[in-house]
C-alpha cells in the first residue's frame, strides 16, 4: 500500500479516466463523500483528494492512489 500524505499529489482512476489531485486530509471514521458513505478507520484509513480539474473532492483508499511528481 502506498504511503500517502495531505499535501501529496495522487492520481486515481475514475469511471471517465485517470485524475490528478491532492490529499487534502485522512480520513479515520465513517464520512460522507459525494453521496457515499466511506467507512474508514483508524486501522484502515482512506484518504480525502481534491480533483486538479474540477475541484470536487472525493475519498478513496491508499491502495487505489499514486503519488505523482
Amino acid at each position: 500500500m502506498p504511503k500517502v500524505s495531505k499535501g501529496d499529489k495522487v492520481q486515481w482512476e475514475t469511471s471517465q479516466g485517470r485524475t490528478e489531485g491532492e490529499v487534502t486530509r485522512k480520513v479515520t471514521g465513517p464520512t460522507k463523500a459525494g453521496g457515499y458513505v466511506a467507512k474508514a478507520s483508524p486501522r484502515n484509513p482512506q484518504y480525502e483528494v481534491k480533483s486538479s480539474k474540477s475541484g470536487k473532492t472525493a475519498i478513496h483508499k491508499a491502495s487505489a492512489l499514486k503519488k505523482v511528481r
